[in-house]
């Protein structure tokens, strides 16, 4: 009997020795820079990709939605919501990488993030409207014809694939594109000022361009003559309609090409609102690397600052020091679908335009 208490006490004993206790990590309250006041006003703009005036005008429209109702566990400023998102925006670091530039943990960066870019997509029926009355239209068809003198032009259309990680999932697949990753298809109408007009942000990246505008309501809305004799401008892969005008496809004569010239001319006005969109939120050049909807709010949350930011006039800053591209602009754009505009001689330029303004000259 002793002999068995002693292995019972014995026992007991190593038990005590080998138990481990968990020591809870001390609570750690990162310091939070006020960069509103730290930078200038250029460095600040490298930085979040828009003015000191802008952010502040910004934040007011969406402060309500950013503000939380105490004080309590030292809560997250509206000012440092914003800078936070918009440095994402402007970086596509991780959230990590963006919690500690801004003072935050990981978990409340990636809250604060889709939290913010929620309340900015919340503004886009203010930003992102499609002309409706005579007025708007008219406007709209004046400012195109100056471009290259095309009538009736009321805007631009095309589509460009954001880069997404792999959603998942059975249908993954329906978001990888012909180029061989996965992306979400955005198709855009623009004006003539580069402003975006109309926007679908939902088809996966094998999805056909025509195949979106198809599914559109901004296509039935042309087909019940909701805009008159209004068109749109597209490329090539889009069919000839009585709202919508590609280019030809092998003009023979000099009207034709007079045709294709002032059409092509025109259209840029889309592509080039991809370049200054993308160049100036490289997120969405570099990549979204959150799940599928919130990847949906950012692309649009992007597109109502790109209006913003174009009602404004506010060029597109430098590129920011800390932003590490994997390949020059000219690769990124080109793999997202934007041509570059070509270059010619101002003789050729100006030959060009006193031939258009001639041919174009009865049709208005």
């Amino acid at each position: 009997m002793q002999r068995l208490r002693r292995m019972i006490n014995n026992s007991d004993s190593d038990d005590s020795e080998d138990e481990t206790y968990v020591v809870r990590r001390p609570r750690w309250i990162k310091e939070r820079n006020n960069y509103f006041y730290d930078y200038d006003d250029e460095d600040f703009r490298i930085r979040f990709r828009l003015s000191k005036a802008a952010a502040h005008n910004l934040l007011i429209k969406i402060e309500d939605h950013l503000e939380f109702i105490s004080e309590r566990n030292q809560s997250i400023s509206p000012i440092n919501q914003l800078l936070a998102t918009l440095r994402f925006y402007a970086t596509n670091n991780s959230q990590l990488t963006i919690g500690d530039f801004s003072g935050l943990s990981t978990p409340t960066a990636h809250r604060i993030i889709h939290r913010v870019s929620a309340a900015i997509a919340s503004l886009n029926h203010e930003y992102i409207k499609f002309p409706n009355t005579q007025q708007e239209i008219r406007q709209n068809q004046r400012e195109f014809y100056g471009i290259a003198r095309f009538p009736r032009v009321i805007g631009a259309m095309d589509c460009t694939h954001v880069r997404i990680s792999s959603p998942g999932g059975d249908q993954a697949e329906l978001f990888r594109n012909r180029k061989g990753y996965f992306s979400i298809n955005v198709q855009t109408i623009c004006n003539a000022n580069l402003e975006i007009i109309d926007i679908v942000a939902r088809w996966p990246g094998s999805a056909h361009d025509s195949t979106i505008f198809n599914n559109c309501c901004r296509k039935a809305k042309f087909e019940a003559g909701d805009y008159g004799e209004g068109i749109l401008l597209v490329d090539g892969g889009y069919a000839a309609t009585s709202y919508s005008m590609p280019p030809l496809e092998n003009p023979g004569t000099a009207v034709e090409q007079l045709y294709n010239e002032s059409q092509i001319r025109t259209r840029n006005a889309v592509e080039r609102s991809y370049g200054v969109w993308k160049q100036r939120f490289p997120i969405l050049a570099l990549g979204l690397r959150v799940k599928l909807d919130k990847a949906l709010v950012i692309i649009i949350a992007t597109a109502v600052l790109h209006n913003i930011l174009r009602q404004r006039g506010e060029t597109v800053p430098p590129d920011d020091p800390a932003l590490i591209l994997p390949a020059p602009w000219e690769a990124l754009l080109q793999n997202g679908q934007i041509s570059c505009e070509r270059s010619s001689t101002p003789q050729r330029s100006r030959a060009r335009e006193l031939l258009i303004n001639n041919h174009f000259r009865n049709l208005i």
